[in-house]
């Protein structure tokens, strides 16, 4: 496959494009990391990986790849589904789902399915998207309120009465007003300090700094250097669950990405290359 090559020209643009984007990404990832259940570390390799691989192997020049809140809440049901049933190798298992998510990925880029992905109706898409979204709110429920996170939405619904009973005031406030930086934050300023880049710095400091007693839970130490190699795993009974869990991420994987392309393209005035989009996403 051939690489994106470098254009000296833009390395200026290239250069701060990628810093924006790493200081962007850097929240998202730690976030959808922990949300995911796998934890921060993992959320950071990927976007690492992620937006690396997906960049020299991927057709759509003007676009960064990086963690998404769509792949997360699936990866989220993923984790919680096999890690019940299968406590000591469900881990290994959830990332062979993720394995075979970018094979199947791969494979729809070699059948040429890439323009097909692009004629689901737009209210189809505007539904699916407006429901994960609702999703990632009610999952964030608890922790905003300090306290654990839930994998299941039913269960989040159910503790909702008792999170609000026995809410934790101080990471509630610090939730709420990191909500009102990220919202708030003037437009301008954005562009020179991203907002949740702000967020994050602020309010972790007024954790450490302010409010080192309190009882707030913590994302914890961040290991260092490579992360853990596991090899793949397929249950047999869990098979057909498995490969419909990998059908799914490659499926939601390649409608997020492409449309993303189109509104590359039109803010760029480029056209993207979808089946080797889809080749490069699977890669990953």
């Amino acid at each position: 496959m051939r690489v994106n090559p470098l254009h000296l020209g833009n390395l200026r643009g290239d250069l701060f494009g990628g810093v924006t984007a790493a200081v962007v990404a850097l929240p998202l990832a730690l976030a959808f990391g922990v949300s995911s259940g796998a934890g921060a570390i993992t959320g950071l390799y990927g976007a690492v990986f992620v937006g690396l691989f997906a960049a020299l192997f991927g057709g759509t020049p003007a676009q960064i790849s990086g963690p998404t809140g769509s792949m997360t809440v699936v990866m989220t049901t993923v984790f919680t589904a096999l890690l019940a049933k299968h406590p000591d190798t469900g881990l290994n298992m959830a990332f062979t789902v993720v394995m075979l998510g970018g094979i199947f990925q791969i494979l729809f880029g070699v059948l040429r399915l890439g323009k097909y992905i692009t004629m689901i109706p737009y209210t189809v898409i505007s539904g699916f998207m407006s429901g994960i979204g609702a999703i990632i709110v009610l999952l964030q429920i608890g922790p905003l309120l300090g306290h654990q996170a839930s994998g299941n939405v039913l269960d989040s619904l159910g503790s909702l009465p008792d999170f609000l009973s026995n809410l934790n005031p101080t990471a509630t406030g610090l939730g709420l007003l990191t909500l009102a930086i990220v919202f708030l934050w003037p437009p301008k300023l954005t562009r020179v300090v991203p907002s949740p880049l702000l967020a994050l710095i602020v309010c972790t400091l007024m954790a450490v700094v302010l409010l080192p007693d309190r009882d707030l839970r913590l994302i914890g130490e961040i290991p260092t250097g490579l992360p853990t190699r596991r090899l793949p795993l397929i249950s047999p009974g869990e098979l057909k669950d498995m490969i419909g869990y990998g059908l799914m991420l490659a499926t939601l994987g390649s409608i997020d990405s492409l449309l993303t392309s189109l509104v590359a393209d039109n803010i760029t005035r480029t056209n993207h290359d979808s089946d080797r989009e889809l080749i490069g996403q699977g890669l990953v």
